[in-house]
């Protein structure tokens, strides 16, 4: 089961298919280039699944953000951990109309709490492709400190952004 977390503002939820609209619309935008895309509503569709997914391969995953009076989709943040991942990442994407909020820090702070808190995590990183200032913006907003590059080899260079520890984040 994946677990519901709320902030002031937002709900931190299980994906279901009332998400997929919204969901494919950033997917299929030019927003989605640094992570690969744009994508077709096909990929969008098995890349919501495999957010699905990773809960049951892992135990814990992404979650989709939701505005928490109307439950709209604003985007998806979480922990993410694939077979080809250099260690578990603290992932956000926002969608368009929950940019410029602060509603990925907020949602991606809640992630951390959940990964040091709940999972145990001691140490989490966030790969960020270069290009994509306002996600190199929040990692140094969050206290991460960069750590490296990673040769993705779909992505090409990201750059890793350690995260601090849990006794040094409040």
């Amino acid at each position: 089961m994946i677990p519901v977390l709320q902030t002031d503002r937002l709900t931190l939820r299980a994906p279901c298919a009332d998400d997929f609209e919204a969901y494919a619309a950033f997917r299929g935008s030019a927003r989605a280039k640094p992570l690969g895309g744009p994508f077709t509503r096909a990929q969008a569709f098995t890349q919501l699944a495999e957010i699905i997914g990773h809960w049951t391969l892992r135990g814990y995953g992404r979650w989709i953000i939701a505005d928490r009076v109307d439950d709209k989709p604003l985007g998806v943040v979480g922990l993410f951990y694939p077979e080809d991942w250099p260690e578990p990442e603290i992932a956000w994407s926002v969608f368009a109309q929950g940019e410029g909020r602060g509603l990925a820090y907020e949602a991606a702070c809640a992630a951390r709490h959940y990964a040091y808190d709940t999972l145990g995590w001691t140490t989490a990183i966030t790969l960020v492709d270069p290009s994509n200032t306002r996600s190199v913006a929040l990692a140094k907003r969050m206290g991460c400190q960069p750590d490296g590059v990673y040769d993705h080899p779909t992505y090409g260079a990201m750059h890793l952004w350690r995260h601090p520890g849990p006794g040094a984040i409040t």
